[in-house]
């Protein structure tokens, strides 16, 4: 029986499986140890907020990078949040988080995520999932298999062809481990607000994709992977509502900023970045579209906290 999906824990960053097949070589953050967590303060005026997840909330290549080991930004979308809130920050965000990082150490320097969490916690979000689902190796696998069928759907044909369809089975087998993270938050930080941030639109909502050395995708594939984004957005919705938590959709209000957009109007950078960010992840106006999303959903749900 073929394995589900075969992802080494070293090139789990969402960066990695596609950048070798765009750029011949993979992104990978090196430099000084992460940042310790801000100390906190007796002074309760600031909420204290705790962010949690992988490279779409760490914002790796985004200006300013001021931790080199998760490549992590300072106008990602959680500081852009803490700042339009005063809150007080402490982001643990890092390129190639599974849920498996938030309660074992991912690198050496790097602590278990839910380690920053405590009882006077006030919000935490959480962005977590495509690592677990492997989908560095999918978008690997779709770029190189589109050159012996470009207006098919190779890369749909090579996830299905036993039969089942290996992608969905592997966000069904990710649901049981976000609710074990959300549970994890809850256990540390009872008073928390808990907020599961979705995944951007990556893809072209309509399902017709481009032609562009840049963005190496079959024609057949784009509404396929756009539906497995869905998915995984579906399965993380879910699960926030089954906990309690506020699920925020980002993938609504970044429709029309999608890879196939020209530079200038697309919030994810192609397989080729032309703006600062780490291949197919949000930019810095990605960022922030996000950062929106997130104080939407927070304002809708508490107005008043």
């Amino acid at each position: 029986m073929r394995r589900l999906l075969p992802v080494s824990r070293a090139g789990r960053a969402l960066t990695a499986g596609v950048a070798l097949f765009a750029t011949g070589a993979a992104f990978a953050p090196v430099g000084a140890a992460a940042a310790s967590p801000a100390p906190k303060s007796p002074n309760r005026q600031a909420r204290d907020y705790v962010a949690l997840g992988d490279s779409y909330a760490s914002a790796p290549l985004v200006p300013t990078q001021v931790d080199a080991v998760c490549a992590r930004s300072d106008q990602n979308y959680p500081s852009l949040v803490a700042r339009s809130r005063s809150a007080r920050l402490t982001d643990v965000t890092c390129s190639g988080a599974t849920t498996e990082d938030m309660t074992a150490s991912q690198t050496d320097g790097v602590a278990p995520q839910l380690d920053a969490l405590d009882r006077g916690t006030d919000l935490v979000t959480l962005t977590i999932g495509g690592n677990d689902i492997g989908f560095s190796t999918v978008l690997g696998t779709c770029a190189r298999l589109t050159s012996g069928d470009p207006a098919g759907a190779p890369c749909r044909t090579h996830f299905t062809d036993t039969g089942t369809d290996r992608i969905t089975e592997a966000i069904g087998l990710t649901g049981s481990k976000v609710a074990g993270v959300l549970r994890g938050i809850r256990q540390r930080a009872p008073h928390a607000r808990v907020a599961v941030v979705g995944y951007p639109d990556l893809f072209p909502d309509d399902g017709v994709g481009c032609t562009s050395s840049s963005v190496p995708l079959a024609a057949g594939d784009f509404p396929w992977l756009r539906d497995k984004e869905k998915e995984l957005n579906a399965m993380l919705a879910r699960e926030a509502r089954h906990a309690g938590a506020t699920y925020v959709n980002t993938y609504a209000p970044t429709v029309g900023h999608d890879l196939c957009r020209p530079a200038g109007e697309r919030w994810i950078e192609t397989f080729a970045p032309q703006t600062p960010a780490a291949p197919l992840h949000p930019n810095a106006m990605g960022e922030s579209a996000m950062a929106g999303a997130v104080e939407t959903a927070l304002t809708r749900h508490c107005p008043h906290r």
